[in-house]
C-alpha cells in the first residue's frame, strides 16, 4: 500500500506535509472521526484528498460553494484524479447520470452541496456508493454560532446513520471554541481526534491606519510594495471605481466580483495570477481556492463584516512565508457606514412576518397551499410595491431560504442588461442632441460606472424611481440606443425564481423560526462589535487581538503590527518636527501631503504640527492650499 507522503509527492509535487496535515490524514486512515481547524492557506483540502486516495471507494465532500467545488474538481482533473461535482443547475436526470458515473466509473471524489442532501432520493443513491470517508468543508456552517450558519448542514448528521463505520472529517479555517464544540455536537462526531493549527501568522504585519485620504495611502503602500496585492472592497461598484482610479494613477489593476461573466472572471484572475497586473480589487467573492504564495499586501479599505472574514482574507498574504502586510484603512465614517450596511438592515420578527405574508399575497398563495410551487420573482418590483427596503428584504428572504421555507435562486440577472459600445464622449454628444433622454442616461451613468467596460445588470425600478419615467419610456430608450449601436442591450422579465417548500401558515411558520432569527441577529451584532474593537483598539498588539478572538490567549506581542511599531518607536519631539517643517517650507510652499511624505511623518504628527504652527502664526495657507512662512 502506498503511503501518504508518496501520494503527496506523486500528485502534488510537495516533499513534506505541513503540520498537522499528516496527523489528520493518518487519523482518517485509522477510521476515526476527525476535526481539523487550519487557518486559511493551511492546506485543508489535501487532508481529505490524500486520505481518500489511499482508501478503496469514493470520498463524499460536502461543500457550500459551487465555485469552490468546481475549482477543486478542475484541480483534481489536472492531476488525473477523477472527481464529480453535483453543482447547481443540473436536472434530476443529469444528477442521476452523474451518480451512476460515481458508482461505475472509478471516481474518487463526489462533491455535493448540503442542500442536495435534503432530497431523499439523492441520499438513497449515495447510500449505494462505496463511500470511504465523508469530508465536511467550511464546517463552521454547521454551527448556529458560526458566521455563516446554514441549516442544510444539519442534515449531514443523518449520514452517520447510513455510514456508521465511515470516518467523518470536519474542516474549517475559522472557528471559535464555541463553534468547534457545536460543530462536533451537531455532526454527531464520535470521540473525534481534534487537530488545531495556531492562528498566529508570524510573517504577517497586521496594520490599521486612520486616514481621510485612502487613495493617497494606497498609492504609498503600492509604491513601497510593488509585489502582487489584493484590495478588498464591499461592493461591485467600488471594484470598478478603485480599479479605474489606480489605473489612472499608473498602477496596473483589475477587478473581480460575483457579477462578472465566467470568461471575464477567468481573464482578470489569470492576468493577476501571471502578474500582468499588480493589483486585483475584489469583493469577498474572490479568494476561495486561490493559493498565490507571493501576495505581499492585502488591503481592506472598508471595514469587514466580522473578524472571521477579515482573518481569512488577510491570510491570503504571505503564504510563501516571507514578510507581508495585512492593512485596514479607516476613516471617521467607516464604523457607522459598516453598521448601517450590516446591522441596521437585519430583519426582526415583525419585519420577517410582514415580508412573508406580503410575499404570499403578492404571488397569490392561499393559506394552507403553495408547497412545491415555483414563481418568477423580481425582488426590486416586490419591494417597490410594498415600499420595503431592498437590502433588508433580501436578508429576510435569505433567512427564509436558509430555514428551508422557500428557495430563492441566486442567479440574479435583473430586467435590463446593457453595455455601452461607444466612448463616454459620444454618449455625452448623444445627450446634447437628445435632451429628453438626459435624465435616464445620466441616472444610468452615475449608478453604473463600469458600464463602458462590461455588460451590467440594471435595476430598472431604481432608474424609473430616480427619473420619474415609466418603464415603457425606459425600454423604448434602450431600444433606440440599441438600433443606433450605442449600446448592447437585452431585456429579461425577471431576476430570480422563488419556490415555496412548505404550505403557507403565517404565524405558525414565523413563530417556529423566530428564535433562530433573534439568535442570528445577536451573533451578527457581537461579531460587528468584535471587528470594531479590533479596528479601533490602540492599547494591544493587533496580532494578539485576533488570537484572543480565536481563543489563543497566551500569545505575545508580534513586534511588527501597527501597535507594536508605534509602541517601539520613540515619539518625535514636536519642537524638532516643527523646525523641520519650517525649514522645508522655507525652500518652497508645500501641501500637507508633501510635508508628511518628505519628513516621513504620520498623518497625526503632520496635523498636530501644522496646527501648532498656524496657532502660533509661524505659517499660513496660500490660495493653492500650500503652507508657506508667514
Amino acid at each position: 500500500m502506498q503511503q501518504p507522503l508518496e501520494i503527496l509527492k506523486k500528485y502534488w509535487q510537495y516533499d513534506n506535509f505541513r503540520d498537522p496535515q499528516d496527523k489528520i490524514i493518518q487519523s482518517v486512515l485509522d477510521g476515526k472521526d476527525t476535526f481539523g481547524l487550519m487557518p486559511t492557506g493551511g492546506g485543508k483540502s489535501v487532508c481529505f484528498q490524500i486520505s481518500a486516495m489511499l482508501l478503496p471507494g469514493i470520498c463524499l465532500v460536502v461543500s457550500p460553494l459551487i465555485a469552490l467545488m468546481k475549482d477543486q474538481v478542475a484541480n483534481l482533473a489536472s492531476r488525473d484524479i477523477k472527481a464529480i461535482a453535483l453543482a447547481g443547475g443540473l436536472s434530476a436526470e443529469a444528477i442521476s447520470d452523474q451518480l451512476d458515473n460515481c458508482k461505475f466509473g472509478d471516481y474518487k471524489f463526489l462533491y455535493i452541496s448540503p442542500e442536495r442532501l435534503q432530497a431523499d432520493w439523492i441520499v438513497d443513491r449515495i447510500k449505494e456508493l462505496p463511500i470511504n470517508s465523508i469530508a465536511i468543508d467550511e464546517a463552521h456552517c454547521v454551527s448556529q454560532w458560526g458566521h455563516d450558519f446554514r441549516p442544510a448542514y444539519l442534515k449531514i448528521a443523518y449520514l452517520k446513520q447510513h455510514f456508521p463505520s465511515v470516518p467523518f472529517l470536519a474542516l474549517t479555517a475559522s472557528a471559535t471554541k464555541r463553534v468547534q464544540d457545536d460543530v462536533i455536537k451537531q455532526l454527531g462526531l464520535e470521540n473525534p481526534a481534534v487537530y488545531k493549527k495556531s492562528f498566529a501568522r508570524e510573517n504577517i504585519a497586521y496594520m490599521v491606519f486612520e486616514t481621510e485620504d485612502k487613495l493617497h495611502k494606497i498609492q504609498q503602500i503600492l509604491t513601497k510594495n510593488p509585489e502582487p496585492s489584493i484590495i478588498y472592497v464591499r461592493n461591485r461598484k467600488s471594484c470598478h471605481n478603485v480599479s479605474q482610479q489606480l489605473n489612472a494613477l499608473g498602477y496596473k489593476a483589475t477587478y473581480y466580483h460575483g457579477g462578472l461573466k465566467e470568461g471575464e472572471k477567468a481573464t482578470n484572475m489569470k492576468n493577476w495570477l501571471h502578474e500582468k497586473v499588480q493589483v486585483i480589487v475584489a469583493t469577498n467573492a474572490f479568494g476561495m481556492g486561490i493559493d498565490k504564495p507571493n501576495v505581499k499586501t492585502v488591503l481592506h479599505i472598508q471595514l469587514p463584516e466580522n473578524i472571521e472574514s477579515y482573518y481569512q482574507e488577510a491570510g491570503r498574504a504571505g503564504r510563501n512565508g516571507e514578510k507581508s502586510f495585512a492593512l485596514l484603512l479607516l476613516n471617521k465614517s467607516d464604523i457607522t457606514a459598516t453598521e448601517n450596511q450590516f446591522i441596521a438592515v437585519l430583519p426582526d420578527k415583525k419585519f420577517l412576518k410582514n415580508v412573508y405574508v406580503r410575499l404570499n399575497n403578492y404571488l397569490q398563495i392561499a393559506y394552507g397551499e403553495g408547497i412545491g410551487q415555483t414563481f418568477p420573482f423580481n425582488i426590486n418590483a416586490f419591494c417597490n410595491q410594498y415600499n420595503f427596503n431592498v437590502v433588508k428584504t433580501y436578508h429576510a428572504l435569505q433567512f427564509l431560504d436558509r430555514q428551508g421555507i422557500v428557495t430563492l435562486s441566486k442567479q440574479f440577472s435583473e430586467q435590463i442588461t446593457l453595455q455601452f459600445l461607444v466612448p463616454s464622449k459620444e454618449v455625452l454628444r448623444y445627450i446634447s442632441l437628445n435632451p429628453a433622454d438626459e435624465a435616464m442616461l445620466l441616472a444610468i451613468l452615475r449608478n453604473y460606472p463600469g458600464i463602458f467596460d462590461m455588460e451590467s445588470s440594471i435595476n430598472s425600478d431604481l432608474i424609473i424611481r430616480k427619473t420619474k419615467a415609466t418603464e415603457k419610456e425606459l425600454l423604448a430608450l434602450m431600444q433606440r440606443l440599441k438600433e443606433k449601436q450605442i449600446i448592447n442591450y437585452t431585456s429579461k422579465g425577471t431576476d430570480s425564481t422563488l419556490t415555496f417548500n412548505e404550505v403557507r401558515e403565517d404565524d405558525h411558520t414565523i413563530n417556529r423560526i423566530a428564535a433562530f432569527l433573534e439568535q442570528q441577529n445577536k451573533i451578527k451584532v457581537q461579531q460587528f462589535s468584535a471587528i470594531e474593537h479590533y479596528a479601533t483598539n490602540t492599547d494591544r498588539c493587533k496580532s494578539r487581538l485576533l488570537l484572543d478572538y480565536f481563543g489563543e490567549t497566551d500569545s505575545t506581542n508580534c513586534g511588527i503590527c501597527s501597535y507594536c511599531i508605534r509602541k517601539n518607536n520613540k515619539p518625535k519631539n514636536i519642537v524638532d518636527v516643527a523646525n523641520d517643517v519650517l525649514k522645508l517650507i522655507s525652500e518652497a510652499p508645500c501641501t500637507s501631503r508633501k510635508i508628511e511624505s518628505e519628513l516621513a511623518l504620520t498623518a497625526q504628527e503632520t496635523i498636530t504640527t501644522l496646527r501648532l504652527l498656524l496657532d502660533n502664526e509661524k505659517i499660513k495657507i496660500n490660495t493653492n492650499n500650500q503652507y508657506t512662512l508667514k
